[in-house]
């Protein structure tokens, strides 16, 4: 009675009215149009599902199949009821995505992903219009779009190509549909090679795409990312929100046998122990630990452990040691750590950089664990904000970050790094003045190997050309004398109980294992009063050009040395053989990194007196030309009458190159034309020639309909040459009727004449005008 009596109002009454007087929609009556934009939904959200890792398609995929069903079974109807409910149903969703966006404000890349899912799912019921089907094809892009932000590896790129292979008929279908041009009536395979669904035709289209978008992505110049701030930070339950106890404050490594445990094998294959002879554990790196045993042997299995999304590759640091015990290192401050809070609202802690001279970049980073590591936390030099999901993190004298909670699978965490410019001309004036808290824990060496390591420090200082005075200088020709004059034993045995690793090192086995030599070349520096540390992090990791990040297995940590400069800070050397002598920074060139990386792997595969030829030609090529360009900015630049010069330069070399297109044109144009079939030929010369007269063809006009329209422009001669030359090809392309080519070829010849003999009766008519003014 109560929804009979609503009914009844004149308002009511005044709605419903106005519904049923609402023209019916045009609909869209193609179903391998819809088809084929269901496929790319589907594409988009199962592309999404794998790049964010969720399981969206198991149930939006066959659902949005349903709606797409209904849709067209109901195309015709009006569906009031239906769009009623979707719109209660985009409002629920609408409320469901605040909510999430609430718990995942960190990062809300995949919350709006969700959203655009749902909202395509509710969307696919009401399909009626093409109009609708152009909306849920936007919305297949933008899920792509996102699967490509969101993803960490190619794992979306099949889908990329498989969406852009189903878009080539879908944008087709589309525009035809637009013109309102007929159906395509579907025979496989097409009875006509001018199929617009010829699959040879989509097939070279994908083929040319792929190519100019991938020559496109190699020559793309590469610049800093970031630029909108925007800092992941995610994290499995069992880190969210940890702090530090009597129990967590310490580095837990499991590769490492802990104090009070028997020795057991591990994941990883083993555990290493804290001193003494020992096997390397093949998951973990002995070097993420209070203490390091140099006296270990073996090797890793390598292991993908993170990706680094970074404006600048660069040395991912992890912890510093002090203190040389003679096969290793430690920690000698291990208790002394500053816990850092952040606020209740934000992922951000703040720590205060120390202060320098020099000048210092930002580099953001943002980490994401792909397998567990211990809990310390890798970063740039100098980290100034950190992002990350626990209430607090602590660090240490050495400027090593540590969690209460040890890196976990699936973890993303963004640092800002105060990154210092190297500038070799001021650290090489930089004084020797240290603090006494640097000289307290940074000139450590045993006294019994003491003066023997700085007599041959010495030593090799002495084959230097040039006087050595700077602690710089000195660092830099001690590194590179160390990575020249000893090698890499693979098969080093033990060391002795009592035996000192650096003396083995030097003296007896002329080498030893790769970071052996960052040890041998920190305590040389030491024992010439430089103050220098043992620092072990990641290398850079291979770098991925299609997503952006940089790959780090396990196998890229090692260690290196770390010299300090009284108001500079410490600085990176790098001793071992293979490796380059200063770890890379922001400071490279990353423009065109992947034209050279292309270069990188042609060069792999060509004889080495080839690669050099080329390399001396193409860097004489580039000086002399950026010498050219030079002494001619110099010309210009330098005067009044080079000003001049110039401009007059610019104007015809523009006119050159406007003559030059013209040409390439021309010739591309005969060239395509050379390869149509006769009759296509003869018509497409008709429509050049009209079109240089002024009367181009619209696109959405058939062949009939333009010849009809040009009618009355042209005599009566003209006009039944242009009629019938359109009325061959009509009935050449789509009755497949043979024509008179001999004919039809004198006809568009005298077409030619007459409009051309038109044009200079025009010209002749407007001279006389000229001179009659």
């Amino acid at each position: 009675m109560v929804n009979r009596s609503l009914r009844q109002l004149p308002f009511f009454q005044q709605i419903r009215q106005r519904l049923e007087d609402m023209p019916p929609p045009k609909t869209e009556e193609s179903i391998l149009l819809r088809v084929l934009v269901q496929a790319l939904v589907i594409v988009g959200i199962i592309a999404t599902d794998i790049a964010a890792e969720t399981q969206m398609s198991w149930w939006a995929v066959p659902l949005s199949i349903v709606g797409a069903t209904w849709s067209w079974y109901r195309r015709r109807k009006r569906n009031i009821t239906a769009k009623f409910l979707i719109a209660i149903g985009m409002m629920v969703v609408l409320v469901v995505f605040l909510g999430n966006l609430v718990v995942n404000l960190s990062d809300s890349r995949i919350s709006l992903a969700e959203l655009l899912v749902q909202l395509q799912v509710l969307h696919s019921f009401d399909l009626p219009r093409r109009k609708d089907l152009g909306y849920s094809m936007v919305i297949g892009l933008i899920l792509l779009g996102v699967a490509g932000t969101v993803s960490q590896t190619l794992a979306f790129a099949p889908w990329l190509i498989v969406f852009l292979a189903i878009a080539l008929p879908t944008l087709i279908l589309d525009y035809r549909s637009r013109l309102g041009l007929e159906k395509i009536k579907l025979t496989f395979p097409p009875s006509s090679h001018f199929s617009p669904l010829s699959p040879q035709h989509l097939f070279l289209f994908l083929v040319i795409i792929i190519a100019v978008g991938l020559a496109i992505f190699a020559l793309m110049p590469r610049f800093p990312g970031y630029q909108l701030q925007t800092f992941p930070v995610s994290s499995p339950v069992d880190m969210q929100d940890r702090s530090f106890d009597s129990e967590n404050r310490d580095i837990v490594n499991p590769g490492y046998v802990r104090e009070g445990k028997a020795r057991e094998t591990g994941a990883g294959g083993g555990t290493t122990q804290q001193q003494g002879a020992g096997e390397i554990d093949r998951k973990y790196y002995y070097g993420f630990n209070s203490q390091m045993n140099q006296n270990l042997r073996g090797e890793m299995e390598p292991e993908i452990v993170m990706r680094v999304r970074s404006q600048a590759p660069g040395f991912w640091r992890v912890m510093s040691f002090d203190r040389y015990t003679g096969q290793g290192w430690e920690v000698s401050r291990q208790d002394q750590l500053q816990d850092i809070w952040r606020s209740r609202w934000s992922y951000r802690f703040f720590i205060s950089p120390p202060p320098t001279r020099g000048r210092t970049k930002q580099v953001i980073q943002s980490y994401t664990m792909v397998s567990d590591l211990p809990n310390i936390i890798p970063a740039l030099s100098y980290p100034k904000y950190v992002f990350f999901p626990t209430k607090e993190i602590a660090i240490d004298p050495e400027g090593s970050l540590r969690s209460p909670a040890g890196l976990m699978e699936g973890a993303t965490y963004t640092v800002i790094s105060q990154v210092p410019y190297r500038d070799r001309t001021l650290l090489g004036r930089a004084s020797d003045n240290y603090p006494k808290k640097i000289k307290d824990y940074y000139l450590q060496i045993p006294s019994e190997i003491k003066d023997k390591i700085r007599q041959k420090a010495e030593e090799l200082l002495a084959k230097s050309p040039n006087s050595l005075t700077s602690a710089y200088e000195k660092s830099l020709f001690l590194a590179q004398a160390i990575k020249q004059n000893y090698q890499i034993q693979p098969e080093l045995p033990f060391l002795a109980e009592k035996e000192d690793l650096i003396t083995a090192f030097l003296f007896r086995y002329q080498g030893g294992y790769p970071d052996h030599f960052s040890t041998v070349l920190t305590v040389m520096l030491r024992s010439l009063g430089i103050p220098a540390r043992l620092t072990v992090g990641f290398a850079p990791g291979q770098f991925n050009p299609f997503t952006g990040y940089y790959i780090v297995r396990n196998t890229d940590a090692y260690a290196l040395t770390e010299v300090y400069f009284p108001n500079y800070g410490w600085f990176a050397f790098d001793p071992i053989p293979g490796h380059e002598l200063i770890p890379p920074s922001f400071e490279e060139d990353q423009t065109f990194s992947v034209l050279k990386q292309l270069w990188n792997w042609v060069a792999g595969w060509l004889p080495s007196p080839i690669v050099s030829f080329i390399s001396i030609l193409w860097g004489e090529i580039l000086r002399g030309f950026l010498r050219i360009l030079g002494g001619l900015w110099r010309f210009i630049s330098g005067s009044l009458i080079g000003v001049l010069v110039g401009i007059i330069a610019a104007i015809a070399l523009g006119f050159l190159g406007w003559l030059g297109f013209n040409q390439v044109r021309r010739w591309g144009y005969r060239r395509h034309l050379a390869k149509l079939p006769p009759m296509e030929r003869l018509y497409r010369q008709m429509l050049e020639e009209l079109k240089a007269k002024g009367y181009p063809k619209h696109p959405a006009q058939t062949p009939l309909e333009y010849a009809r329209a040009i009618e009355q422009n042209y005599s009566s001669a003209a006009a039944e040459i242009i009629e019938e030359i359109s009325q061959a090809y009509v009935r050449w392309r789509y009755g497949e009727q043979g024509q008179n080519l001999d004919y039809l070829r004198q006809q568009i010849n005298a077409l030619i004449r007459s409009l051309r003999r038109i044009t200079r009766i025009e010209k002749l008519e407007e001279g006389q005008m000229t001179n009659d003014q």
